[in-house]
């Protein structure tokens, strides 16, 4: 047995236990490859600073090319110039999706994990918004593009990517396995060996990779090591709840993956301290806060259920469900929370409303989300019927009107969505659409034949601001402009919350009943020395409440001390005893 400082040798066994359970008796072995590629890390790496969440951080959610403009500058660049002349000052954590070669799915079908895509710009653009921001990087785990050379050298049969795929034959039932999409599971690939047929979760141009394999775990642990030595700080584990499969069995979160998921934590508090791991699992609620494990796991899970439980009160016009769901919401555990969104690349996932929400009311929400200009994505269920996976429409929107029809509420609905996502527990993540309050995409749809495109549009910087000719009439600038108006309203809202203890991801929050389409909680600073409410009218109706505890207190976002509380049609409040 290899014998390590006592540091490295408790690492060794702490990964040989968790690795005992997908790999067996390989377990000591494969943990002794990793130890030597975190000690070459820490040899090559300074260490960083660990840093504690607060009020201050906030995420933003971008395509490395969602802008562009005619300077000739990198699209990476570009999106540098902006946030440091607009964004700096309310936006610390920058998430830019996957920025690698790729042959589909805007990025998610991975070419080559170790390159920038030379479309968006190289490793130095990259490492210069690292320098600046929290950076948080995909780890596109459970596939890699078909044209990657790890799948060239499966279909030529050299290593080592021959062993890198699972195989599988077609006559094996595999109806139990859980399918986010409706395309064949299985793909048919002509190899030097002959027809083969390999696990394709996602699409055919995605092929799953094989964690059976203990090669392909090494050269995932070296790929992470890449991104936290190139500056990431937060990474993501994309799509991760696939990644081990075992035959009868939905595939789905088994306690292999868990355990793999405890081994990148475990490498990540090793090798970088201050790093934060992410775990990407659009699944019900319950299971996506699995993650959290035992404090061993993911540092932060997305909130799922958050979006589609927003949409519908908003379209609803009800607080029910949405109060029902939060008021059940547990404690997190120690130095883990969540990612609050609204909105993000993709479209906003139903599956977290299985068994909260009734399936006509869910149907009617699709309905008026398609009168809205939106689609559906369908998915496969054993049964092989199909049933709704998720809502392709952009946010502001899918905030057109109710389920009752358009209105002209579509700017205050929206942002009132937006602090809906502000106020509550965790840390707020805005998309970039959000932000500029861009309607839906349907000439991308229609260049890319893909129902996800609605929600992204690529901007070019001209139209947003008054940089090269003045007869654009810039969006951002001009003062009558929708885009102005939500853009600076949220940045106003982002200074007010920074400013404001309550809203630590670690304070407390207690959902209040005050009165129907009235949602509100209390959030309490961790030490119970100060106190907040956030009160939000979820309908198109003024409703005064009968709740004289709060006269007198100062509200946040008005600047104006409450007398009595009447709320405009989707006003919000975020209410303090003093000003």
């Amino acid at each position: 047995m290899q014998s390590y400082p006592k540091a490295f040798n408790t690492f060794h066994q702490a990964m040989t236990q968790l690795l005992s359970l997908p790999y067996g008796e390989e377990a000591g072995d494969i943990a002794a490859r990793i130890v030597r590629r975190v000690q070459h890390y820490l040899h090559e790496n300074p260490s960083r600073p660990a840093l504690e969440w607060s009020e201050r951080d906030t995420f933003l959610i971008t395509y490395g090319d969602t802008l562009s403009d005619h300077s000739g500058q990198t699209p990476l660049r570009v999106l540098k110039g902006f946030l440091d002349d607009y964004l700096k000052d309310v936006i610390n954590t920058v998430h830019i999706l996957p920025y690698f070669p790729f042959s589909s799915d805007d990025g998610f079908s991975v070419i080559d994990y170790l390159s920038v895509n030379e479309q968006l710009g190289n490793w130095q653009d990259i490492e210069a918004i690292a320098n600046d921001y929290q950076l948080m990087s995909d780890m596109v785990v459970n596939h890699i593009s078909r044209e990657s050379l790890w799948f060239a050298d499966f279909v030529s049969g050299l290593q080592p990517g021959r062993d890198y795929f699972i195989e599988e034959s077609p006559e094996t039932d595999l109806s139990a396995v859980t399918r986010p999409r409706n395309s064949p599971l299985l793909v048919p690939i002509h190899t030097r060996r002959g027809l083969k047929h390999v696990w394709a979760t996602f699409s055919e141009d995605q092929i799953d990779l094989n964690f059976q394999n203990p090669d392909v775990l090494i050269q995932m642990v070296d790929i992470l090591l890449f991104y936290l030595a190139r500056g990431s700080t937060i990474i993501r584990l994309d799509a991760i709840a696939f990644l081990w499969k075992k035959l009868g069995t939905h595939c789905m979160s088994l306690p292999e993956t868990h355990a793999i998921v405890k081994l990148f934590r475990l490498i990540m508090e090793k090798a970088c301290p201050g790093s934060t791991l992410l775990t990407e699992t659009n699944v019900p609620h319950e299971e996506n806060i699995s993650y959290f494990g035992q404090q061993d796991e993911a540092h932060i899970v997305y909130q799922f259920a958050l979006p589609p439980l927003i949409l519908h009160a908003l379209n609803r016009g009800t607080e029910k469900y949405l109060v029902q769901w939060a008021s059940d919401l547990p404690d997190y555990p120690e130095r883990c929370t969540v990612l609050n969104f609204t909105a993000s690349h993709d479209g906003i996932g139903l599956r977290p409303l299985t068994g909260v929400i009734p399936e006509n009311e869910v149907s009617e929400l699709v309905d008026s989300m398609h009168r809205f200009g939106g689609f559906v994505s369908m998915r496969t269920l054993p049964d092989n019927t199909e049933s709704p996976y998720e809502i392709n429409i952009a946010l502001f929107d899918a905030m057109k009107g109710t389920r009752r029809g358009e209105d002209q509420w579509q700017i205050q609905r929206f942002l009132c969505s937006q602090l809906i996502m502000l106020g509550m527990r965790g840390i707020p993540a805005f998309y970039i659409h959000s932000l500029f309050a861009t309607p839906n995409d349907l000439s991308g749809v229609e260049s890319t034949g893909r129902t996800r495109s609605i929600n992204r549009r690529k901007w070019l910087l001209e139209e947003l601001l008054e940089e090269l000719l003045e007869e654009l009439q810039p969006e951002l600038k001009n003062p009558v402009s929708i885009q102005s108006l939500v853009f600076h309203s949220l940045l106003e809202h982002l200074r007010v919350r920074q400013q404001e203890s309550c809203f630590h991801p670690n304070a407390s929050q207690i959902i209040l009943d005050m009165a129907p389409g009235i949602f509100a909680f209390l959030r309490t600073t961790p030490d119970g020395s100060r106190a907040l409410v956030a009160i939000h009218n979820l309908t198109s109706a003024h409703q005064k409440l009968n709740q004289s505890d709060y006269a007198g207190w100062f509200d946040l976002l008005s600047k104006e001390v409450i007398s009595d509380l009447q709320l405009k049609p989707y006003q919000a409040l975020w209410l303090v005893p003093e000003a």
